[in-house]
């Protein structure tokens, strides 16, 4: 980005929080990112919150719910005119009346819910609102923000030599193939597409394989939309010589040409007009399949985690730094899929999750920022139980796995309800990094979201959920006040 560029950029910024700002006196409003890696439960959460707060449900960990201060919240209409509207009402339909989960996220959308509450007593009390934005997207595009600052031969370098690791040399295996057969001095668009298609395959094959916990950019090349096939999304990494120029008119300088446009085009975009604005943030991670992965897919996920923080402005916001430098002031990272272990392990994956994030945290919160760990299921799909095995009871969960789910020999039709042991945490989050936890031992069925009774008025039960209201404290408690 060119200097004049770069300034301009750093204007329209600043005007627009200039904007935001002063409208802070007239509607007070918070903008809460919800992100997280693949099939990490994003939809989910960002349902059963509005879910929650709409429906008046008594949260014991929200203060502001526990104190009944919560006199109504509501949906509003939709703030930004050219982001999608988050389909909360038909992801409410798929929980409850298909019992499905609903569709991943695979674009940002955004919804406004107006909370209006009664503030505690003090110097400040009465009747006020709030304005809370939740902003949903992937979390491939958060890792994107890292090429900001990457060249192409840098990055095509990196990315070429994180791929000939032993736990990845075999899913890049036929993208090698084709690497050989790329001439960078020639141009031409067949071969963009060619040495393209082979790359994506190459992603493809990670996030099917035991690093689908965490990815690697370009966030886009996997869940395209308006932009497949645009020559923005037509790029590969390149074997490059090490300090050798790129040649003008080369198929390297296409690449690089189009590696710039995905930044320009794509990446600065969704960091200006979206991410630099959130205020608040929560990161969902699905540990367990991390666990049951293996010791590797742990530092994959590790190194993911480090580099989503690395992504944000983080400290506490002042008047200056909200007009030119915004900043998220907490960031939430939540275990999903609590629900897939009996209570007694929920305390230890929140461990292993504080463990990953530790190095990340300790940086953040220096910076002046809090960052949270918390181990939750946004909609709760099983039960407790027992079952025994021998002579011994173990600790169990229940609950309807999905049809052609599969423990064991057993495949499951999607409407019988089975008592599973899922195996347990060891004590100390160090041991599954050390290989405490042979891959693939544990058993996580997809269960089917609950059915919720109804009661002689028709009226539908409130979604069961695990620590959804700690998430909330710690997100929003301070702004209720």
């Amino acid at each position: 980005m060119s200097v004049i560029t770069d300034l301009a950029s750093r204007a329209g910024s600043a005007a627009q929080s200039l904007w935001e700002v002063s409208g802070q006196l007239i509607q007070p409003s918070l903008r809460l990112g919800v992100t997280g890696l693949a099939r990490s439960g994003k939809t989910v959460f960002t349902t059963a919150l509005v879910h929650h707060l709409t429906r008046g449900t008594n949260l014991p960990a929200f203060r502001a719910s526990a104190e009944g201060r919560i006199r109504r919240a509501h949906l509003a209409h939709q703030p930004d005119d050219a982001v999608p509207r988050f389909p909360y009402e038909e992801h409410m339909a798929a929980l409850t009346e298909s019992r499905r989960w609903p569709q991943s996220t695979n674009r940002i959308s955004e919804l406004r819910v107006d909370v209006e509450y009664e503030r505690k007593s003090g110097w400040r009390t009465g009747p006020a609102s709030l304005a809370l934005d939740i902003v949903d997207y992937p979390g491939e595009w958060l890792l994107d923000l890292a090429l900001l600052d990457a060249g192409y031969a840098e990055w095509s370098r990196q990315t070429i030599e994180a791929s000939r690791k032993r736990d990845r040399v075999g899913a890049a295996g036929p993208w090698h193939e084709t690497l050989k057969t790329l001439d960078a001095a020639a141009s031409d668009e067949m071969l963009a597409l060619r040495a393209s298609e082979a790359f994506k395959d190459y992603l493809t094959a990670l996030r099917a394989g035991s690093e689908a916990v965490a990815t690697t950019p370009p966030g886009r090349f996997l869940m395209p939309g308006d932009l497949a096939g645009s020559p923005a999304l037509t790029f590969a990494p390149l074997d490059l010589p090490r300090g050798q120029p790129i040649a003008p008119g080369s198929f390297a300088a296409l690449m690089e040409r189009r590696f710039e446009a995905y930044k320009t085009h794509v990446v600065r975009p969704f960091f200006r007009d979206h991410f630099q604005r959130i205020d608040r943030q929560i990161v969902l991670v699905d540990v367990l399949a991390a666990i049951d992965a293996g010791p590797v897919a742990l530092a994959e996920l590790e190194e993911a985690l480090d580099q989503v923080l690395m992504a944000f402005r983080i400290g506490r916001n002042t008047l200056l730094s909200r007009l030119f430098s915004p900043r998220a002031d907490r960031v939430l990272f939540a275990a999903t899929k609590a629900d897939h272990i009996h209570h007694t392990d929920h305390d230890r994956l929140d461990a292993i999750l504080r463990l990953l994030v530790n190095r990340a945290s300790r940086r953040t919160e220096a910076a002046g920022a809090r960052v949270g760990t918390v181990a939750l299921a946004s909609v709760r799909a099983t039960r407790e139980t027992t079952i025994r095995e021998g002579r011994e009871t173990l600790r169990a969960v229940a609950g309807v796995p999905e049809a052609g789910e599969r423990v064991g020999d057993e495949i499951f039709d999607g409407e019988t309800e089975a008592a599973i042991f899922p195996g347990e945490l060891p004590e100390t989050p160090e041991a599954v990094f050390q290989g405490a936890i042979p891959p693939g031992s544990f058993r996580f069925p997809r269960f089917r979201p609950p059915k919720l009774p109804v009661d002689a008025a028709g009226r539908m039960a409130k979604m069961p959920h695990i620590r959804l209201d700690r998430a909330l404290e710690f997100l929003l408690g301070d702004r209720f006040a």
